[in-house]
């Protein structure tokens, strides 16, 4: 599995804490920045996330801010993308198994790393469950159609 992942600085201690896990497990991930503590905007990151997991050249990705909500609302902007916004990992397998999400997004300022990292974990390898799911997963697809004239 490759996994696209950013931050902008208020998520970049939380997205290099989960470098370190991603390479312990194995995965194959680019950082899509930021790459320092400056401040960047996070419309730029969720965006470059976003487009290179619906180019299928990523299978999954993973976006932090200092919330999680700024960066993941940006993702979600991008046609094809559904990201979700998890602090627990309850939320994070039922974004897997009934919303098929394909970006994770985390709040550095609100999520613990060690709850990260779990939630990381859960995510990365629950599968979609289908069924009655994918009929919702088509829905929110015509609706997305509808507004993006794609």
């Amino acid at each position: 599995m490759k996994i696209a992942i950013g931050s902008d600085h208020g998520g970049f201690i939380l997205k290099n804490e989960i470098i370190k896990l991603l390479k312990q497990r194995g995965y194959e991930f680019r950082d899509f920045g930021c790459f320092t503590t400056e401040a960047v905007d996070y419309p730029d990151i969720g965006q470059a996330v976003g487009e290179a997991v619906v180019s299928g050249e990523y299978d999954r990705g993973i976006i932090c801010c200092g919330t999680g909500i700024g960066i993941s609302i940006s993702a979600n902007k991008v046609p094809g993308v559904r990201a979700a916004l998890c602090g627990d990992c309850f939320s994070a397998k039922a974004s897997r198994e009934h919303n098929d999400a394909n970006v994770l997004s985390l709040g550095e300022r609100v999520t613990g790393v060690e709850l990260a990292k779990m939630i990381v974990d859960i995510w990365l390898t629950t599968e979609f469950s289908g069924g009655r799911h994918g009929s919702r997963i088509e829905k929110i697809k015509a609706i997305e159609t509808k507004y993006n004239k794609i």
